[in-house]
């Protein structure tokens, strides 16, 4: 492998810098002095090159060197084929230089260094773990101008061992020359944060939000050196957003080196600019939306109870302006059509805001995008936000519905509206899709009226990233609601102008902007043999408590596979297919005379022994894998479907076939 000419000599800059840091020439001349004083006062003989480096190599001196020089390579083998990508992620654990080849030379990098973590007080008293034993651990997920990156898993700890480097490009996007080299004073103007999100993920793989913080990594350009260290301290979330979680030390630098520093009373000058410009629009919006409000309470006085949503808390308790938690979000090519975008934001886990507490109080805690991703699962508003700005992206004209449910618990969900009129509810949690048509209550009452199948009941505003509407019909029921938007005496609308005052592109919102989908890192053929192969041997070992023997039928199991590809495509697209091949099969794999019992089930994790667990507490299901007959024979096929973010459907099926004894 040849290198070119500038990577030749920056490689020989780093080694001889690396030999410079370990004194290695001050250490060859002490082993010269001993070795001519040992060997050469006899006999007076000439010392040899290969006596200097084997006398080297015995002292453990070539060892430590080829220690010290760390060469990173990506073992994914999917980034080896594709072309360079200017951004990069490597470690850098004995904190020496060290670079990768694919840096742009004419770009400008800021090099995160995470070195540690310490007070992370609820961890006190967790012990040690043993070597191999599984343990908690935190991850650090970052994203900085569309670009996102993850630590690696470090076990949980008061003080967690955190050592891992990020180099983020600073003008990725940027309009302008993207060839010239940016200076200082622009990036100054470049006020987007470091999105810093740390979870935890437990023994049993469920993951926690720990932190969530806004890094301001701008005081680097009035470092003189071009490297300042900051301890930041995460705060928790929700309930616990001003109680420290602890501190993380970090180390930023700029690669290359500055040409010329800022004063730190400039920056300081800017950042307070930018807080009080932000901090103006937001108080304008502020008193815009009261005096809305006013006038919307005055049109009718039960509009007090209507679930008119206009401000929402962030993980952090911060309160943002809804329009802010949706924008246009392009998929590129993990998402092909608006329906997979449904099925990849359903397979995404549910959990509502956790509460400290009884009361059955609901905490509200509209997540940051990333925040979400990282997490893996949310509530409602999360699914919902997400879902609606896909849909955006896709180019529908998509808006996010604030309501309520059965029994009154408030929910969120996602509306399309069509050109031709039509009205498309979308659940996020399910993926489902429903026509609404209003009931007309003037109708007489031998006309027939539609049947709503959705399970909405009162709706109180709509919104998306540009527009707000309150719901003013005298009924807020969703199945008499009219959807014309444009008719101001069913929706009171809000100025498009203030809105845009406050949510992107109009203005630097404070909620971060939206980080791009990753695609997923788990092989599904892989993940689905483990399963399957846990599957057959948590089976055998309930049978074998029973007192009964297990004989699997592999060619039975492979047949299932059909059927598991059809309900995830009817769930992905809502068309059924293949089903009548599949019958075909199994009919012809059971002889006459025999039973054939099939019970397929769909889970959102991939935890065989949770998943077989839930099997077991259904009846069906409990009757197949405990069969009792003449000539049982068992089978079970698992298929893993791989969604972005490494959200998953999986699709389990039991089955069985057994001589009939009457």
């Amino acid at each position: 492998m040849s290198l070119p000419p500038e990577k030749a000599s920056e490689l020989k800059q780093i080694i001889h810098q690396q030999l410079v840091k370990m004194d290695v020439h001050g250490r060859i001349r002490e082993v010269l002095a001993e070795t001519i004083r040992e060997e050469l006062a006899p006999e007076h003989q000439q010392l040899s090159t290969e006596d200097l480096i084997k006398a080297l190599r015995q002292r453990g001196i070539i060892d430590d060197v080829m220690k010290e020089l760390k060469f990173v390579t990506d073992g994914n083998e999917k980034e080896k084929t594709s072309a360079p990508k200017p951004s990069t992620h490597f470690v850098d654990r004995e904190l020496s230089v060290l670079k990768k080849t694919n840096i742009d030379p004419t770009r400008r990098y800021l090099y995160l260094q995470v070195l540690g973590g310490k007070a992370f007080l609820e961890h006190l008293q967790e012990p040690e773990p043993l070597p191999g034993q599984i343990c908690s651990t935190f991850t650090l997920c970052l994203h900085f101008r569309n670009q996102r990156f993850r630590s690696k898993p470090v076990a949980c700890a008061c003080e967690p061992d955190f050592h891992d480097g990020f180099l983020l490009e600073v003008h990725k996007d940027s309009l302008g020359d993207g060839s010239k080299m940016v200076d200082a004073t622009t990036m100054l103007s470049v006020c987007d944060p470091v999105h810093m999100v740390l979870i935890k993920t437990d023994t049993f793989g469920e993951t926690t939000l720990v932190a969530s913080y806004f890094l301001e990594w701008r005081s680097v350009l009035a470092a003189e050196n071009g490297i300042t260290n900051v301890a930041v301290e995460l705060l928790g979330v929700g309930t616990e957003s001003k109680v420290s979680a602890g501190v993380l030390n970090i180390r930023l630098e700029m690669y290359p080196q500055l040409d010329k520093t800022l004063s730190p009373e400039v920056i300081n000058t800017q950042f307070a600019l930018e807080r009080q410009k932000t901090a103006e629009k937001e108080r304008l919006f502020l008193v815009y939306a009261k005096q809305w409000w006013r006038e919307y309470l005055q049109i009718r006085p039960t509009h007090n109870t209507r679930l008119v949503k206009i401000f929402a808390q962030d993980e952090n308790g911060v309160n943002h302006p809804v329009c802010s938690y949706v924008r246009p979000l392009r998929a590129g090519r993990l998402l092909d059509t608006p329906r997979q975008a449904a099925r990849f934001v359903s397979v995404l886990g549910y959990e509502r805001a956790p509460v400290i507490g009884g009361g059955g109080g609901k905490q509200e805690q509209w997540c940051t995008l990333l925040a979400f991703l990282c997490r893996n699962k949310g509530d409602c508003e999360d699914h919902a936000n997400l879902l609606c700005s896909i849909l955006l992206g896709f180019g529908l004209e998509a808006f996010v519905c604030v309501g309520t449910k059965g029994k009154g618990v408030p929910h969120t969900w996602v509306m399309t509206l069509g050109t031709d009129g039509t009205v498309t509810f979308w659940e996020s949690l399910t993926g489902h899709r429903y026509i609404h048509r209003p009931i007309k209550p003037d109708d007489p009452p031998l006309v027939e009226q539609p049947k709503p199948l959705y399970p909405y009941r009162t709706i109180g505003c709509v919104f998306n990233h540009q527009k707000f509407f309150g719901n003013c019909q005298p009924s807020d029921a969703v199945e008499v609601c009219v959807f014309d938007l444009h008719d101001e005496s069913k929706w009171k609308p809000m100025s498009g102008e203030a809105i845009k005052s406050v949510c992107p592109p109009g203005s630097t919102s404070s909620v971060p902007p939206f980080p791009p989908l990753c695609d997923s890192t788990i092989d599904a053929a892989v993940a689905s043999n483990e399963i399957e192969l846990q599957l057959r041997l948590l089976v055998s070992e309930h049978r074998k408590d029973l007192g009964l023997s297990t004989v699997w039928d592999d060619h039975l199991s492979y047949l299932l596979s059909p059927a598991l590809a059809a309900y995830e495509l009817e769930r992905a697209t809502g068309i059924s297919a293949g089903n009548e091949e599949f019958q075909d099969a199994v009919r012809r794999a059971v002889p006459d005379g025999h039973t054939f019992k099939g019970f397929p089930i769909h889970f959102v994790y991939r935890s065989a022994r949770r998943a077989f667990a839930t099997c077991l507490r259904s009846p069906f299901c409990e009757e197949i894998i405990c069969c009792r007959g003449d000539q049982v024979r068992l089978a079970v096929r698992v298929r893993v479907f791989a969604y972005p973010e490494s959200a998953c459907a999986v699709w389990i099926m039991f089955a069985c076939k057994y001589r009939s004894v009457l």
